[in-house]
């Protein structure tokens, strides 16, 4: 395997805006970067676990049984909107004492279990990258610890912006603004994924 595509490949499925990418954001907007920590690493080592076991031949079942992955689909875009929906209709974070419903690490597991989008990740990761060797399960278990450290640094950037909105948005109303525009941006993802 040569590392450098790989984890370059693992940086960009990690920094670019999905589903769990926003609601670190959000999570971290309103409870904190630290608050936000158990829902990074239930997400991003989940991801990982599903590398692995793609790896090790359970993801070829989403290859060869669509229905399965339709189901996942649905039942994940069905979650995305209603978390967008509670997004948008919260009130303004650290402005209100009202919050909203907390990502946790189990909800970020499971967001990473029903996302098919992650199994056909891990899939193309599998295929494209991991080497032909005397010792595969090894290589592929490297390479999921890979992918679990580079994602937890992308998820705490995100993490991070998270905090500075506050700083950003100072008043009631930017801050629900930027709020109802993050739902937005939530739930285009999860149907985007539904319609490629």
């Amino acid at each position: 395997m040569s590392l450098m595509p790989y984890l370059l490949f693992a940086f960009v499925a990690s920094i670019t805006p999905g589903p769990t990418n926003i609601l670190v954001l959000t999570n971290s907007q309103h409870f904190g970067v630290k608050n936000t920590i158990p829902a990074i690493m239930g997400g991003c080592i989940t991801a990982s676990l599903i590398v692995l076991i793609s790896g090790a031949g359970a993801g070829e079942v989403l290859r060869q049984f669509p229905l399965i992955r339709q189901a996942m689909s649905w039942a994940g875009v069905l979650w995305l909107t209603w978390m967008s929906w509670q997004l948008y209709r919260a009130p303004a974070a650290n402005l209100s004492e009202k919050t909203p419903h907390r990502f946790t690490a189990q909800a970020a597991a499971l967001l990473q279990m029903v996302n098919p989008k992650t199994w056909m990740m891990a899939l193309a990761v599998v295929s494209l990258f991991a080497p032909a060797s005397i010792h595969p399960l090894r290589d592929i278990a490297l390479m999921a610890l890979w992918f679990l450290l580079i994602s937890v640094m992308c998820l705490m950037c995100w993490a991070w912006l998270g905090k500075a909105v506050n700083r950003v948005f100072r008043t009631t109303v930017a801050m629900v603004r930027f709020q109802r525009l993050m739902a937005l941006c939530l739930l285009v993802s999860a149907w985007a994924g539904m319609l490629v």
